[in-house]
């Protein structure tokens, strides 16, 4: 299907070609390599890598890296009035973790509400001694974990109420603070994209958090990095660790169909 030209000025030609790469995917179709592409548009090679990743960028598409194919991406469902997701959550953060562990060199971890609880969903473990004694499916409570406190962030006041008046009736269980204290610390996790604690669930380690959105800017999941406690650590974590992470968590919202400009609207 070769790439349609059109004389209308209007048009605007990097549009109608990157919906036309969107077009190419089909149920017998569902991944085609960047040479595929390019034959099927009757385009250079050039301007399908350039279309392609732009595509990327937004989470119109996804690479599969060792496969070096693409398939479509989460964000194509913003285009079709907010269907569920085909992909798993987990699915599509493992790269973007992945390729944060090895930049940072820190322990990665994605983890989700599950009552009063954090329920962890991928880890990530560095390449040198990690410290952390979660696994997958360990569950750790949220108000004394930096993923849980991003998580109980996510909620509003009343639904942070109900989740903890039973839970806390008979007076504190464990680490973490009583009703009024989750709450205060949930208003003050607001107003940050990070969540920083040292020595927090576990005192050995230093972490940090960052909540990932769902295409209606819902806090779905949070991702953290962890690494033994050390002066050093502390430094990274106050710099460019921070920021990577926060890139990464926006990264995989932006992959899950959140767009920031929705909020900003």
């Amino acid at each position: 299907m070769a790439e349609k030209t059109n004389e209308d000025r209007y048009l605007v030609p990097g549009l109608m070609r990157g919906l036309s790469v969107i077009r190419l995917f089909t149920p017998e179709r569902p991944a085609m390599s960047l040479a595929e592409i390019a034959k099927a548009l009757d385009i250079t090679r050039s301007a399908a890598f350039r279309t392609v990743y732009t595509l990327s960028e937004a989470g119109y598409l996804l690479l599969d890296e060792r496969a070096q194919r693409y398939v479509l991406g989460p964000a194509v469902l913003r285009l079709s009035y907010g269907y569920v997701a085909t992909r798993e959550i987990v699915e599509i953060a493992q790269p973007e973790l992945e390729r944060l562990r090895q930049r940072t060199g820190w322990s990665s971890h994605m983890g989700i509400l599950d009552g009063t609880s954090v329920l962890y969903v991928l880890r990530v473990p560095a390449p040198r001694r990690d410290p952390s004694i979660v696994q997958v499916g360990s569950r750790l409570p949220a108000r004394g974990t930096v993923m849980g406190r991003v998580l109980l962030a996510g909620l509003g006041e009343e639904e942070l109420i109900a989740l903890y008046r039973k839970d806390l009736a008979s007076g504190p269980k464990g680490k973490g603070p009583a009703l009024p204290g989750i709450l205060e610390q949930a208003a003050r996790d607001r107003q940050h994209a990070v969540v920083i604690h040292t020595g927090d669930f576990e005192a050995s380690i230093v972490s940090a958090a960052a909540p990932v959105r769902d295409m209606t800017g819902q806090v779905v999941a949070a991702i953290n990095v962890t690494t033994p406690k050390s002066a050093e650590a502390e430094q990274e974590l106050q710099a460019e660790v921070r920021d990577d992470l926060s890139s990464t968590a926006h990264r995989i919202s932006r992959l899950l169909g959140w767009d920031p400009r929705d909020q900003e609207a």
